[in-house]
This record gives C-alpha cells, sequence and structure tokens, in this order.
C-alpha cells in the first residue's frame, strides 16, 4: 500500500514543482517590470480598473518620488527609492494603456510563448510614437514647398536677366507706351513724386510686360503648382489613367488602323529619339523645331542620318577650334595622367 502512494506523491510533487516554474518563468527579465509582477508592484489585482491602478500609482509615487524623499523617514536609501520610483513608473505605464496590458496578461498566461512575448514587447517599444502616415505627409508637404520656393527663384532670376538686355526692354517699353502707361502727364503740388519713385514704377510696369509677354521654357519657365510633389501624388491616378487611355489610343490610331501623324505626333517621337524630356524640347528654338519637321525627323532613317550629321559637324568644329587643339596637345605632351617636379 505504501509503495502505491509514493508514486503518487512524487507525481505531485512534480506537478506542483511545474506549475511553480512556469509561474515564475513567465515573468521575464528586461521585460515589462522583470522578475516582480507589474500589478505586485503597483499592489492591486488583475481586475483592477484604471481609476484603480492610478490610485495606487500615486500613492507609491508620492512615497518613493526622489523630489520627495526624507533621510529617516524610511529604510531605504536614496538609491533604492529611486530604483522603487522607476519599477512603480514602469508598472503603471504597463498597466495603464489597454493594449500594453492586453499583452502583458498574454505573457502571464502563456508563459511557453517566450519569444513572441519579446517580439511583442519590442515592437511596441521601438515603435515610432507619431504615426508614420503624418511624418510621410509632412515630409511631402515640406519638400513640395521648397520645390515651389526653388522654381519661383529660378523663374524670377530668368525675368531679373531678361530686365539687363536692351532687345526685350526696348520691346516691354514701347509696348507700354502703346497702352499709355508711361505717357501719364506730369504730377504737381503736393502728389508729386520724386524721381525714383516714378523710376521704379516705370521698371515695374516693364517687369509686368516680360512677365506676360515673354514665354519663358524650360528650367526657368513660371511654376504651375499643379507640377509639385503633393499634386502629383494626388493627381497619379489621373495621370496613370491618361497614360494608359494615351497609349490605348496611340496603338488603336497609327498601329491598326494606321493613320498618319500629325504635328504633334510626330514632334513627340522626334523628342522620345532625341532623348530629351518635355521641358529640354520646349526650350528649342521655333525654328529649329520647323527645321526637324522639314527633315522628317520622325522616320527612324532620317534621324539617324541627321545624328551622323550633326556628330560630323561637332568633330570639324573641334578640329578647327584653337582651344580644343591646345588642349589635345597638352593630352599628347603632359596629360592628366603625368607627373612633373618642379625646379628647386
Amino acid at each position: 500500500m505504501a509503495a502505491s502512494i509514493e508514486p503518487r506523491l512524487t507525481l505531485c510533487i512534480c506537478l506542483v514543482f511545474i506549475s511553480g516554474f512556469s509561474a515564475v518563468s513567465a515573468l521575464i527579465e528586461g521585460l515589462y517590470c522583470g522578475t516582480q509582477s507589474c500589478y505586485d508592484v503597483l499592489g492591486v489585482s488583475r481586475e483592477a480598473s484604471k481609476a484603480e491602478v492610478g490610485r495606487a500609482y500615486r500613492q507609491l509615487a508620492r512615497r518613493y518620488h526622489p523630489d520627495r524623499y526624507q533621510p529617516g523617514e524610511s529604510d531605504d536609501s536614496r538609491e533604492t527609492a529611486q530604483q522603487k520610483f522607476l519599477l512603480v513608473a514602469t508598472a503603471y505605464e504597463t498597466l495603464k494603456d489597454e493594449e500594453l496590458r492586453k499583452d502583458y496578461d498574454y505573457m502571464l498566461d502563456h508563459p511557453e510563448k517566450y519569444y513572441s512575448h519579446y517580439y511583442t514587447y519590442y515592437r511596441r517599444r521601438l515603435a515610432p510614437k507619431v504615426d508614420v502616415r503624418i511624418v510621410i505627409l509632412v515630409t511631402i508637404c515640406a519638400v513640395s514647398l521648397f520645390q515651389y520656393y526653388s522654381w519661383w527663384s529660378s523663374y524670377t532670376e530668368a525675368i531679373n536677366y531678361l530686365m539687363t538686355i536692351p532687345k526685350y526692354r526696348i520691346q516691354a517699353t514701347e509696348l507700354a507706351k502703346q497702352q499709355g502707361l508711361l505717357n501719364k502727364t506730369k504730377e504737381k503740388g503736393k502728389n508729386r513724386r520724386s524721381k525714383e519713385e516714378i523710376r521704379e514704377e516705370e521698371e515695374q510696369i516693364i517687369r509686368d510686360i516680360i512677365k506676360n509677354k515673354i514665354d519663358i521654357k524650360g528650367g526657368y519657365q513660371k511654376p504651375d503648382i499643379s507640377d509639385i510633389l503633393l499634386c502629383k501624388i494626388i493627381l497619379f491616378p489621373y495621370h496613370l489613367y491618361t497614360y494608359v487611355a494615351w497609349n490605348c489610343s496611340w496603338f488603336y490610331r497609327f498601329t491598326i488602323r494606321g493613320e498618319e501623324y500629325g504635328d504633334e505626333e510626330r514632334l513627340y517621337i522626334i523628342r522620345r529619339y532625341m532623348k530629351m524630356s518635355q521641358a529640354q524640347f520646349d526650350s528649342l528654338d521655333n525654328s529649329l523645331i520647323e527645321t526637324f519637321l522639314k527633315q522628317q525627323l520622325w522616320i527612324k532613317e532620317n534621324y539617324e542620318a541627321y545624328r551622323e550629321e550633326q556628330e560630323e559637324e561637332m568633330k570639324m568644329k573641334m578640329a578647327t577650334d584653337p582651344r580644343w587643339k591646345r588642349y589635345r596637345r597638352w593630352m599628347k605632351s603632359e596629360g592628366p595622367g603625368r607627373i612633373t617636379f618642379a625646379d628647386d
């Protein structure tokens, strides 16, 4: 009889030991409150409400806060009180947040998922405090503002340059006189302005005419708000739809039906052959674009012949240019790979 009781007793002892080991191993060093239970640190039960958790924290914080510590009031030293305050604060931060408290309770109930608890803890701990979407939106807005400001600066620089060219100033002055903007009667009496004020007004009139009459293209063109990054992202679905529709229309019109190219389509093909952006192509002179159309450069063979001709002209120009001759002589005699020593 005693022999049959002994195995049962051993089994019960093993079960108690295993259950106790599981309860202890549920508290992991380095996670949350470490090897102590956050509930025990605050002195509350697992069913405690958020208000009860806050009340317990405030009581312990007043007791262990470093600013409130008075030597002799307790057996704890200042360092021990500070460590206890940090532990109380950690317990409160863990239990006051519903999602974090849910993760902590899950760790207590499932101690066997050791690595999963580490991942959950550090995923929340290292996650950014600010919503990533807000960060991305603010970044895009900042880049868009910088783009718009940079384009306006380039456009203003181009206008200031055109103001210094006599050709455009004379044309703008003539237009201003024709419109009666510079033919005003002289002012008398108290309303009479100084010569500097009149000159500033005339300069502003000439500037406005140059802005309105001259079509600047390329990198110095007038900025358009639809070209900034924010608008590009917002209008991306629309641009994608138009791009797909345009390609389908091109394939249907010119591949299936065999229609003749118009001037717009011909210029598009020429620009693609030249590997130029729309802004670069628009900055070319109208006479040069007319030459492209006359030479029928949208035809591949004509474009290849034109490109070879341009390369030959460039070689001839380089051969006859004195600067290139000096450069070739320098490369032949010295060059960047030569090492020379100055005389002592």
